[in-house]
Parts: C-alpha cells; sequence; structure tokens
C-alpha cells in the first residue's frame, strides 16, 4: 500500500476536509449555533430583565445620594457612600451577626440532614410516609414559618412555654425578646426551616452510591463508621459540599425568616445585613446607601463562592 493510499484512507491525505463536505459541516455548525442561541434566549431575557438589570442599576445607586422624598436631583457622590460605609460600626456588627447566623445554621442543618438522610436511606417500614412529613417545613413560606414560630415561643401561651411549666424547670421565658435568647432562637427556626432542602438533597447522594460497595465492605469486616468513612462520604462528598455552600450563602442573605419573628431585634442582636440595608432604604429613605451596603454583601457572598469554586476545581477527582 502507497503512502497516499494510506493517507488517503485515514482520512489525513492532500485536500482532506477541505472539500465541499467541509463546507456543509461548518454551514450546518452555524445554523446549529444560531438555533440554540435563539431556543437559550427566551430564557436569557427575563435572566436579563429581573437579574442583571436590576443588579448593575443597583450598583449605579450605590455612587448616588438617592434618598425617597427628595425635591432636589440626584446627584453623583463617587465613592462617598462606600467611606461613611467602613466607619458605620452598626453594619458590620450586623455583618458579624450575619457570618455568625449563616455558620450556626448552616453547620448543624448539614450534620442533622446527613443522619436524617442516612435513616430515611435505610429499609424502613412507612419509609414513604417518613420522607413525606421530613419535607413539610420546606413547602412551608418563610413568612409562615415565622408567624409558627412565633406563637411556639409565644411567652404566655407558647407551646414552649408550656412545656417549661409541666415539667417544673421554671415559668418559662420571652425567647424572642430575651438578649440572650433571641439569636439562638432564631437560629434552631432557620435550622428547623431548611433541613429538608440539605436531606433530599444528600439522599440523592446517596442513593446513588452502588449497594454492591456496601455489602463488599461488610463482607470484608467492615463496621458501619468504616462503611461510611471508605464508601458513603467519598461518594456524598460533592452532594455535601455544593449543598453546604449554598445554604451558607443562602442563609447569610436570610430576611423574611428573621423578619417576621424578631424583625431585627432586640437591641439589633438579631439585625441581619439585609435587614439592615432594608431598613436603611425604606424606613429610613437612604436609597443610595443601601445600594452600598447591597454591593458590599454582593461582593462577600462573590468572594465566598470564588473559594467554593477554587477548591472544587482543585478537588476535581472528587467528582
Amino acid at each position: 500500500m502507497t503512502l497516499e493510499t494510506a493517507k488517503a484512507r485515514s482520512g489525513r491525505g492532500p485536500g482532506s476536509g477541505r472539500g465541499p463536505s467541509s463546507g456543509k459541516k461548518s454551514s450546518s455548525a452555524g445554523k446549529s449555533s444560531s438555533g440554540a442561541w435563539f431556543l437559550v434566549l427566551p430564557a436569557l431575557i427575563p435572566i436579563l430583565v429581573l437579574s442583571v438589570g436590576p443588579l448593575l442599576y443597583g450598583i449605579a445607586l450605590a455612587f448616588t445620594d438617592s434618598q425617597s422624598g427628595r425635591t432636589t436631583p440626584t446627584q453623583w457622590t463617587g465613592l462617598l457612600n462606600f467611606q461613611d460605609l467602613l466607619h458605620d460600626t452598626l453594619f458590620w456588627e450586623s455583618f458579624r451577626i450575619g457570618l455568625f447566623w449563616a455558620v450556626g445554621v448552616t453547620v448543624p442543618q448539614f450534620l442533622l440532614a446527613l443522619g436524617l438522610a442516612l435513616l430515611l436511606n435505610q429499609n424502613l417500614r412507612f419509609r414513604w410516609l417518613a420522607r413525606a412529613l421530613a419535607i413539610i417545613p420546606w413547602a412551608m413560606p418563610e413568612v409562615v414559618v415565622g408567624i409558627m414560630w412565633r406563637l411556639v415561643y409565644n411567652p404566655d401561651a407558647g407551646i414552649l412555654n408550656e412545656t417549661v411549666r409541666d415539667l417544673g424547670l421554671g415559668d418559662g421565658r420571652d425567647w424572642l425578646t430575651g438578649l440572650a435568647t433571641a439569636l439562638p432562637a432564631v437560629i434552631l427556626v432557620g435550622i428547623w426551616a431548611g433541613m429538608p432542602q440539605t436531606t433530599v438533597a444528600l439522599l440523592a447522594g446517596l442513593q446513588n452510591t452502588p449497594h454492591e460497595l456496601h455489602e463488599a465492605a461488610a463482607l470484608d469486616g467492615a463496621g458501619a463508621w468504616r462503611r461510611f468513612r471508605t464508601v458513603t462520604w467519598p461518594a456524598v462528598k460533592p452532594v455535601a459540599l455544593a449543598i453546604t455552600a449554598l445554604n451558607f450563602i443562602w442563609n447569610f442573605n436570610s430576611f423574611a425568616l428573621v423578619y417576621v419573628l424578631t424583625n431585627g431585634g432586640p437591641g439589633g442582636r438579631t439585625r441581619l445585613p439585609m435587614l439592615f440595608a432594608y431598613e436603611q432604604a425604606f424606613r429610613y429613605g437612604q436609597f443610595g446607601y443601601a445600594a452600598a451596603m447591597g454591593c458590599v454583601m454582593v461582593a462577600a457572598i462573590s468572594v465566598m463562592l470564588a473559594f467554593y469554586l477554587v477548591g472544587r476545581l482543585k478537588g476535581g477527582d472528587d467528582r
């Protein structure tokens, strides 16, 4: 066989890829690309209009002195709002409370959800009913959850204080207005409200673990803890990292639940950054200053997300 014949058969001979068929392929590729954009466009338009547009407008607003009820035109102030923000101790205190809240909710939420997911993954009787009951808090709006737990924490007729009195542990207390109990009480509600979505995600990861691996580890004499460490955790780790990162961001941005429960009180002990920005904008009318707070929070969340993505890229073998 000659060299030219071999090249012709392998498609690498002279003129290969340059004939009419190549032109047809590039033309069809261009048509499919334009068709794909045409299909994606209906989904991109709402994102651009409802997400990217307001975000850009909020960033621009942060560099102005925009206020409510103002008769003079809005002026461009540059970095003045950010300079004032650097010296605003109340904002940085709310930022610290927000971080404490996000960690205090996310970590116990993950641990409890992991235990519940492991339990629901077992072959138990009425497992379908237990799974349905486990996701009930997820189906409830945050406002309804807040109202329900306000009734639980009610100092006079709440079920929590009634239980404390029945057990002879005291006369109860006002959990949501006490300086020492308000934030822990709100954190408990946040854990309860967010557990279902974490449980569902972890349960999905557990169900993707081949059962044969557990059987093989058991035959090798591995106990429950060793099977979890060597079989279960490696399989569920990518899901666990993803849902934990998302939960942290969601919890840091919480608003409705804390607003209904305490409205940031008592004495600002539960005033999260989003709630503080809301007060500046809609209670005091400082739209430009509130927009600057929003920019700082977006930047902080972007940094958190960047660390998560870098960690995921470095640990790509865990996929």
